[in-house]
């Protein structure tokens, strides 16, 4: 307590930056947990075919669009020894066309304008799902129905052996990444032998290596009937209109075997298990880590609240006392991943530069043991219920995606056999009380832990090991118990069907067209101007400040000067230190964002309406009166200069580094690090005058502008921002000038190849300069790109993708700033195909521009998909409001969304490809490619460019070394 006083007391001795505003509702009421648990509903209703399938329909009007979810109750959990990674290759086999659908299902999602559209696979499931505009959904069930009953005819040992080379490509790059083998030591050292949690989803290399055509295909046998699997409509539909669909397309299919689920114990370690691990990271990091109860378990909510009050709140008493207080840490966390059968419990701290790790695992353990002897306060128990609850609102603002109603009302019926699970989990939530989270935390986070330490070096051929073959011996009971069948145990092999009728593929019903809500517009009496659209529905209110600023804007002589800055701002202000402002996020249930573009500076609240003029009073303090304390500013400042470390640790972050500079040439305003955390000099230099100096000149009233969007009235709102911000005045000197009049230098081509050693994969990043703006007219390109390499079913994408094998993704974008257009070519692919890589992508790009343009095909795809998906665009309230932004910020006029589709419609080949002639010029193209440079050097010797080698950016040194903390 008395170093919060001391921090607050600090904080009121410096100069504010701009007077305070007046605060008409400081002393507002945040609305009671109960209320708000009353806002989360996803009313429903269920029928269940007599082939086993089970179809849960929710029912909501707000846009014409239908989520379809389908969930098999299968996962790695499931897979039988020598065969891990069979179900995640499985969910990639079925994306590839089927008996009555030939093709990529990718492709034809694109062209359905599907959004929030992709397949996942977990422990415990396989699910597939997208968000479709209503009069596709008739063509969305038949694909879905046709992969259920109707795969095996296609999948042939080419079709398998290409969606193997595509796995291995995704493992490779989720290893290639800082600490990217910890998650093969967690499992091995938390589960017994045997485990179903043991491997990992992504399996082995060796298993996908000797995986058969005949076993997957008993893969898909014996665990993809209609009775293994949920389907879940939400939007645009009711029960009876389902029920006829869905018998129609589904009702058909036959059921498969019964499916039997292995026993997953909850294990305990007998004893406390230390590791330390070497990795390309650039900060040490420690965790603590246990095996929890799975979902179903009566404690199971209880440890998830118990995990987020230690340290998932933005004030848990790990982020108090390790990264605010005694700086030990950059950040730290505490949560739970929670499975069917099991959940993981982790506590992670991110150590401070300079700062020896084994003092933090101390600390750690000292925090918890105090933690488990005193437990949680009850305003703390409050203001988590509450988080979580705000969190779940906002989730209810998409009927489908990862996390939206269609999600979880599958989620609850999967695992629970209840798709209101989520409700039962709310109100334990709700009633958790001081006293029994503490009994809980005890009981779970007070057993043996693995206790792992990460630290920066060379990784052993042990963890390389271990990541590439898990070891699988004897875990068998009889099938009867629910056991996998042993190794060798033939699949039990079907009677031969009689072929099956062939089923026509639907045509499309009329499809609405995009309807964006209408824009209205005011000004605060000091000519701040206000755009606002409103969207019912939901309690929920984005407010967002836009400042002309951006990366563009950082202080060319202290880069990172911006970033150092924003982060400061949700630190402390006059009156709160930074504790406060966390705590009062969490009890209103609010969200304060700070974010920055190339062009923009953004600062953004997420309010429940209920407690809306409470969380204006918050973030007008934090917009008009941020401190800038001294403490806080070396706390950001280390965390900062630990990001910058991690970004060039990262094959990516080193790429998005090394490229700009090059093209923009170092004085232009772009020219600045994609990511706008600026270098380690210019953070380190940066004092609190440069801090005060670079927000007078941009983060100003006259040179804000103020975007609304949600469950209000602008005639509501306007009082209570014109309360706030109207009395904001401009201090004395000059708004800030970008010189976009610095030359750009002239196209030079050549490689840069970093040299990252041990690096399984090449990051290969591409780029030039296209003659464009971003407020021009570049829709015409975007249709060009889309075809060239921005969908997954572009000629890049598939080239190097599907028809190569070589890259997990690939593809280019073009990025509209607002005096720029540059486009990108990204593709990661496996270190031993980097130079052959280098010359398809080429390739690629110059047939496109000369005399393989565009087809009619390809031009119909991208239009069909680009027009169809806008509604889907804009289906949340957060997701509008960055439309309002964009479209101020490069010049559109209001009725831009609602133009679009008779604009794509009239495009032509011809005009497309004059487009992307214009526009890009291979010739010009600067490659950087990241990786181990021994292996890749070699292949980039006749590709007939120069080479330029360049040694690994240095990370922010972390000390004491790697040695000291073993």
């Amino acid at each position: 307590m008395r170093t919060v006083l001391a921090s607050a007391l600090a904080a009121t001795m410096l100069a504010p930056l701009s007077a305070a505003p007046p605060s008409p509702s400081a002393q507002a009421p945040a609305a009671p947990i109960s209320a708000l648990i009353e806002q989360v509903k996803i009313p429903y209703k269920e029928f269940t075919l007599k082939n086993g399938l089970r179809v849960i329909v929710h029912t909501d009007r707000k846009v014409p669009l239908v989520a379809v979810s389908v969930w098999y109750h299968i996962g790695s959990r499931d897979e039988p020894v020598g065969k891990t990674g069979f179900a995640h290759l499985f969910e990639h086999l079925m994306f590839y066309g089927s008996e009555n659908a030939t093709g990529s299902s990718l492709e034809r999602l694109e062209a359905l304008g599907a959004t929030d559209w992709n397949g996942t696979t977990w422990f415990d499931r396989t699910n597939y799902f997208e968000t479709v505009p209503k009069g596709a959904l008739d063509r969305v069930l038949f694909l879905e129905s046709d992969r259920m009953g109707h795969l095996l005819g296609v999948i042939d040992k080419t079709r398998l052996d290409a969606q193997r080379g595509v796995v291995q490509n995704e493992k490779r790059m989720g290893e290639n990444e800082p600490g990217g083998l910890v998650q093969y030591a967690e499992l091995d050292a938390l589960f017994p032998e045997g485990h179903p949690y043991r491997h990992s989803t992504i399996g082995s290399m060796a298993d996908l290596n000797g995986a058969s055509l005949e076993d997957v295909k008993s893969w898909f046998r014996n665990n993809y009937g209609p009775n293994n699997a949920v389907l879940v409509l939400a939007g645009d539909i009711d029960l009876p209109e389902a029920k006829a669909k869905v018998e129609k397309w589904f009702g058909a299919l036959p059921a498969g075997p019964a499916v039997n689920h292995p026993d997953a114990p909850v294990p305990t370690l007998a004893a406390p298990v230390d590791k330390v691990m070497y990795d390309h990271v650039a900060t040490a990091s420690v965790s603590r880590e246990w095996v929890t109860p799975g979902i179903n378990d009566p404690e199971s909510t209880q440890v998830q609240l118990a995990a987020y009050l230690l340290g998932g709140l933005g004030s848990s008493r790990l982020q108090n006392i390790l990264v605010r207080q005694e700086k030990l840490a950059v950040s730290v966390s505490a949560s739970v991943q929670q499975f069917e059968k099991v959940g993981m419990l982790e506590i992670n701290a991110s150590v401070r530069p300079g700062v020896d790790p084994k003092l933090v695992a101390r600390r750690i353990d000292e925090i918890l043991a105090e933690y488990l002897k005193t437990g949680p306060s009850a305003d703390e128990v409050q203001r988590a219920a509450t988080s979580i609850v705000a969190g779940q609102v906002r989730g209810l603002e998409q009927v489908g995606g990862f996390g939206g109603k269609a999600v979880t009302l599958a989620e609850g019926a999967v695992y629970s056999n209840d798709p209101d699970h989520y409700q039962k989990e709310l109100r334990e939530i709700a009633s958790a009380t001081p006293a029994g989270l503490t009994a809980v935390a005890r009981k779970w986070m007070g057993r043996p832990a693995f206790r792992l330490m990460v630290l920066p070096g060379e990784r052993s051929a042990a963890d390389q090991a271990l990541a590439g073959n898990i070891r699988h011996p004897a875990y068998f009971r009889s099938p009867a118990q629910g056991g996998a069948p042993a190794p060798g145990t033939p699949s039990p092999t079907p009677a031969p069907a009689a072929p099956a009728p062939k089923i026509a593929e639907p045509p499309l019903a009329p499809i609405t067209s995009l309807a964006f809500p209408k824009i209205e517009r005011a000004t605060l009496s000091n000519g701040i101007p206000v755009t606002f659209a409103r969207r019912a529905g939901l309690p929920l209110v984005q407010v967002a400040f836009q400042f002309d600023a951006g990366n563009a804007a950082d202080d060319r002589a202290k880069l990172g000067t911006q970033a150092l800055l924003l982060s400061l701002l949700k630190e402390g202000t006059t009156t709160r230190d930074s504790i406060a402002i966390a705590e009062e996020q969490e009890r209103l249930g609010a969200g304060i964002g700070v974010s920055s573009t190339m062009d923009a500076t953004r600062m953004s609240l997420s309010a429940l309406t209920p407690n809306l003029a409470a969380s204006l009073d918050l973030f007008a303090d934090v917009v008009l009166n941020p401190a800038l304390a001294p403490g806080e500013i070396e706390r950001q400042r280390a965390r900062l200069l630990a990001r910058i470390a991690t970004e060039k640790t990262q094959p990516q972050g080193i790429a998005m580094r090394t490229l700009p500079p090059i093209l923009f040439g170092a004085a232009h305003p772009y020219g600045v690090p994609f990511s706008g955390s600026g270098d380690e000099a210019g953070v380190t230099a940066a004092t609190r005058a440069d801090l005060v100096a670079f927000k007078d000149s941009w983060l100003r009233p006259d040179n804000a502008k103020l975007f609304a969007v949600g469950d209000t009235t602008l005639a509501e709102l306007m009082p209570m921002l014109e309360a706030r911000f109207g009395k904001w005045a401009p201090p004395a000197g000059p708004k800030g000038v970008k010189n976009f009049a610095a030359a750009v230098p002239a196209p030079r081509p050549r490689i840069i190849l970093v040299d990252k050693p041990q690096s399984p994969q090449s990051m290969i990043l591409a780029g030039l300069i296209t003659p464009l703006k971003g407020s021009d007219d570049n829709d015409t390109l975007d249709i060009a790109n889309d075809i060239l390499g921005g969908s997954t079913s572009s000629r890049i994408t598939t080239d190097l993708r599907e028809t190569r094998n070589w890259a997990y993704y690939a593809g280019t974008q073009v990025s509209a700033l607002k005096q720029a257009m540059p486009l990108l070519l990204i593709a990661p692919v496996q270190s031993d195909k980097t130079g052959e890589s280098i010359a398809a992508a080429r390739g690629d790009v110059v047939a496109f521009l000369g005399a393989q343009g565009t087809n009619q095909p390809e031009l119909a795809r991208a239009v069909s998909g680009a027009t169809l998906s806008l509604p889907g665009q804009f289906e949340t309230s957060g997701a509008l409001l960055g439309a309002l932004m964009r479209l101020d910020l490069l010049g559109k006029p209001d009725d831009y969304y609602v133009g679009l589709p008779a604009k794509y419609r009239a495009m032509t080949p011809a005009s497309v490809d004059a487009a992307a002639r214009a526009a890009i010029d291979p010739a010009k193209l600067v490659w950087v490619v990241v990786g181990d440079a021994k292996v890749v050097r070699p292949q980039l010797q006749n590709l007939g460019l120069p080479i330029e080698d360049v040694a690994a950016p240095p990370a922010t040194p972390t000390t004491p070394s790697a040695g000291a903390a073993k």
